[in-house]
């Protein structure tokens, strides 16, 4: 029998529930949405209907297109004294990270929306249908793994502050303690709460009851949300971002989200190497230039107009074509949110394809009364504004890292990925590209690779390269930091692949507890 598909995502309920959508028949597009969803209860520090994110879909039959339902700044601040915003050290134990939340934290929730105007336009079943593993899933309960388990410990000062959060995922084992690997989470309010969504649609989160109930707690709670934003929220539809590399075309998340962006930069930069694709993987050539590549493209040198000389790399290439143009008219100045994310991709017998990343951030530390729902704490970035917090743009869409993508051959052979990881998304994202098309690696040990990433003056090197090749590039870059394992500091890029008139493969990646289902 021929495969209806392949799916790869962050857990394996979170796979499951794409699988069984498959197996009822849905398409790529419903599976994706309905894993999504499940991601909101088995990966809810990561995902949660309150948060946002994009979705590039390629059906079988037309062009693709990115659906932009991020996160989006009040149409009005409310003044600094008067808000709900406090902040908390998150310990990932080599790095400490200072987070914000409450109710002054919280944009514009898109999620919900995205979920709504993507199954219009692309969904072949129910909606009931497709919420219907998810909420099984929060009616029922799912074991906590060792990775969501430990993703809540570091965050654990925001699921401990409200008592009503604490009840919601505190411990049957532990009085006052959150939840450990090997409980079961269950929530019951979300259950509910997708079944009305289900039947009444989203106006009820925009326009109905639970937007009224948003307006009240912002209102009473130091929040800067309001009726008037949920109303106006609007789903974005763009034309993909292409850039041409080697012998592929390379499809992924447009301005005004940085990432997508970046990734361009970089293969536009690697493109012009002709000797870096004849270096062999993890050669002293190879990562040096690979780090160079990173050094010239994060976004500090963009800002700087790449002043940086490089021995090994033309500015002005960087500074040519409209990238450039793009990233200044259409990204500087953006309030940017770099938070916890998980990505979902999935494709489908007939050729649809959906890639798609969500985020809640951390979460606001509030659970909607009555919902089961925690909204985003994005407002919360330490950088939002070089002068400072509250200093964003009102009623403007944040920018973000995340960059689901597609690589095509001229074979007809299609890969689709992306990663969580905040500023990592963007370097996990472009090693897989040239694992695959430099390297010729399979989808597997392009995931499964080493990485490096490169920030600011330090390159963090994952274990797993040749020590004889590392003595090189850590003489090249004096200021480094070595980690003994994977981690998942260097994203989490799930991907799969539908070969040319051939099967389907993909990997989810082990640093983020990565699962890949073949549905047969």
């Amino acid at each position: 029998m021929k495969p209806r598909g392949v799916v790869a995502a962050g857990h394996e309920q979170t796979a499951r529930a794409a699988e069984a959508i498959l197996r009822e028949g849905g398409n790529a597009f419903d599976a994706a949405l309905g894993a999504m969803v499940a991601a909101c209860v088995t990966e809810p520090v990561l995902a949660s209907l309150g948060g946002g994110g994009f979705l590039l879909a390629h059906p079988s039959r037309g062009k693709s297109l990115v659906y932009d339902f991020f996160v989006h700044t009040p149409r009005t601040r409310v003044a600094e004294e008067h808000l709900d915003f406090r902040p908390m050290e998150a310990d990932f134990g080599t790095v400490k990270q200072t987070f914000h939340f409450g109710r002054g934290s919280i944009a514009t929730p898109g999620l919900i929306r995205g979920l709504f105007e993507v199954h219009r336009d692309l969904g072949s079943m129910p909606m009931r249908d497709v919420v219907a593993p998810a909420l099984q899933m929060a009616r029922e309960g799912v074991r906590v793994n060792a990775l969501q388990a430990y993703i809540l410990q570091v965050v654990s000062p925001i699921f401990v502050a409200c008592p009503q959060v604490l009840e919601a995922f505190g411990s049957p084992r532990e009085e006052g303690g959150l939840v450990v690997e090997g409980d079961v989470l269950r929530m019951p309010e979300m259950a509910d709460t997708l079944e009305i969504l289900s039947i009444e649609g989203d106006d009820l989160f925009y326009r109905g009851e639970i937007a009224q109930l948003i307006d009240h707690e912002c209102r009473e709670g130091g929040g800067c949300l309001r009726l008037d934003d949920l109303e106006h929220y609007e789903v974005l539809r763009r034309e993909p971002l292409t850039v041409d590399y080697r012998d592929v075309r390379v499809q992924t998340n447009p301005p005004p989200s940085s990432g997508g962006i970046l990734v361009g930069f970089a293969l536009r930069l690697l493109q012009q190497l002709r000797d870096f694709g004849a270096s062999s993987f993890g050669s002293h050539r190879h990562l040096s230039l690979l780090a160079k590549c990173m050094e010239l493209t994060n976004k500090a040198r963009v800002d700087a107009h790449a002043d940086d000389a490089s021995a090994h790399l033309d500015n002005a290439l960087l500074l040519d074509g409209t990238l450039l143009g793009r990233y200044r008219e259409e990204i500087l100045g953006r309030a940017e949110a770099l938070r916890g994310t998980t990505h979902v991709n999935v494709i489908d017998a007939d050729d649809n394809v959906a890639t798609l990343t969500v985020s809640n951030g951390e979460g606001c530390g509030y659970l909607l009364p009555r919902t089961g729902i925690m909204l985003n704490n994005m407002l919360g970035e330490e950088d939002l504004n070089p002068q400072g917090f509250h200093c964003w743009e009102p009623d403007e869409r944040m920018t973000s890292m995340m960059s689901p993508s597609l690589i095509y051959w001229k074979d007809g052979r299609i890969v689709a990925t992306g990663s969580g990881g905040s500023n990592r998304i963007r370097t996990a994202i472009l090693q897989v590209i040239v694992n695959l098309v430099d390297h010729g690696m399979s989808v597997e040990d392009a995931v499964a690779s080493p990485r490096i990433f490169h920030e600011g003056d330090t390159l963090s090197v994952e274990n797993g390269f040749r020590d004889s090749e590392l003595s090189g590039l850590l003489e090249d870059f004096p200021r480094h930091e070595l980690w003994g394992e994977q981690n998942l500091y260097f994203g989490g890029a799930h991907t799969v692949e539908h070969e040319a008139g051939g099967g389907f493969h993909g990997a989810g990646d082990p640093r983020r507890g990565g699962v890949c289902l073949v549905v047969d």
